[in-house]
């Protein structure tokens, strides 16, 4: 039970009538005395079932936490009034076509005035042509993929920074760590985010001199990659690259194991930044690479409920008892954007407030917030880490590096 917060979630399923949902209370919307005054509505589309589920509940855990601190001081300022926060999630279950309908719904329905996309670039370029459709900002914190911020799209904004930024910075830190690396390997998954990642790694390599060696993208859902790694196993790389979502680089890990399959550096992008990754391989995981948006090794100060990375950090392990990823970190300084923007539009008027938070420049725990012409936020240094003794050590960069890098086991 959430006391301070406004909060709704529901589960959904698509029956041959149309669209059925069904409304599970986390604080019975329907006789709440808070209902009485006006609130500031934001809609959440989320994979809390199906192959996203994992990340989708990361988003849940710090949109509710967020919400419960911003209510708990009176909610958000706007003009001369303060404005508690009604947060409406509804599950719709890792597939694209019902992310669409379900933002339909909070917007038409339950007349939300912001949107916090779901996970990963694909989805949120579905949920924010919809609210483009009707004029409404949707923030995007885990979307890095540059091809979704468009500019048809003037009411998307990312909390992430480019994608570019990592693969750059990667190449150039593992030649310098192990200068005899001459040849890569890509394995990307053919979706949005990964297929950018797997492009902009080959990318990258070419430019500081590398040979790429192998490089195809795998459908969504393959099971087996045998081929594929075959393939690697013999062109013999110094990196093998691979992308995908945590399950995917599990399967693919595994699978390389079986095959005999290794290099001196293994990157998997982003599966070491997630614990379930660690997890589900064990000592499988161990010596993988990998690059992130944030760590909670950072000490950034700045404006919100929590105003230093310490202070998430620690509300945070009391509430999970785990430590946040990037995706934990994204998420919870999305709710800063809109903060920020209605103090200084004034008013819930959308096109004020669009403009508002286009102007955002603001310092906040996970770090800088200011968007680009794009709606991207800008390129920072970004951390690169590695799995040793199955737990997550930071190679990069140096304010905030604990561990130096290894090679494969």
């Amino acid at each position: 039970m959430f006391a301070q917060g406004i909060l709704r979630s529901a589960r959904t399923g698509l029956l041959a009538g149309g669209l059925a949902s069904g409304l599970l209370a986390a604080g019975l919307m329907a006789s709440s005395p808070a209902l009485a005054q006006e609130t500031i509505k934001i809609g959440a589309p989320l994979a809390l079932t199906g192959g996203l589920a994992d990340e989708g509940h990361k988003q849940d855990v710090v949109w509710k936490m967020w919400v419960e601190k911003v209510n708990a001081a009176g909610g958000i300022p706007v003009g001369d009034k303060k404005l508690k926060v009604e947060l409406i999630e509804y599950d719709y279950q890792s597939e694209g076509q019902r992310a669409s309908q379900l933002a339909e719904k909070l917007i038409n329905d339950d007349k939300v005035q912001f949107l916090f996309s779901p996970f990963g670039s694909g989805h949120t370029k579905i949920v924010a042509g919809v609210g483009e459709r009707y004029q409404v900002p949707t923030i995007a914190c885990v979307a890095s993929s540059e091809s979704v911020y468009d500019q048809t799209l003037k009411y998307l904004f990312g909390t992430l920074s480019p994608n570019g930024g990592m693969t750059t910075a990667m190449v150039a830190f593992f030649k310098e760590k192990f200068p005899q690396t001459k040849t890569i390997a890509v394995l990307g998954r053919d979706d949005v985010f990964p297929k950018s990642m797997a492009e902009g790694i080959a990318k990258a390599a070419e430019a500081g001199g590398l040979n790429v060696v192998y490089k195809e993208l795998y459908p969504v859902g393959t099971m087996d990659h045998a081929a594929a790694l075959s393939s690697i196993k013999a062109a013999k790389p110094d990196w093998i690259y691979v992308t995908g979502y945590t399950q995917d680089l599990i399967l693919a890990r595994k699978q390389m194991q079986d095959l005999g399959v290794t290099a001196p550096i293994v990157t998997m992008v982003t599966g070491p930044s997630y614990k379930e990754f660690t997890e589900g391989l064990g000592p499988l995981a161990n010596g993988i690479s990998s690059s992130s948006w944030w760590h909670h090794l950072t000490s950034y100060e700045g404006q919100g409920v929590w105003p230093t990375t310490a202070a998430f950090y620690e509300d945070f392990k009391a509430r999970t008892k785990g430590d946040p990823d990037y995706v934990h970190g994204s998420c919870a300084a999305a709710g800063e954007v809109i903060v920020d923007a209605l103090a200084r539009a004034g008013s819930l008027d959308k096109a004020k407030v669009r403009d508002a938070i286009a102007a955002t420049d603001i310092q906040t725990f996970y770090g800088p917030i200011k968007f680009g012409p794009n709606g991207m936020n800008l390129s920072r240094e970004l951390p690169i880490i590695q799995v040793q003794d199955g737990t997550i050590k930071v190679l990069a960069p140096a304010a905030i590096k604990n561990a130096d890098m290894i090679a494969m086991p």
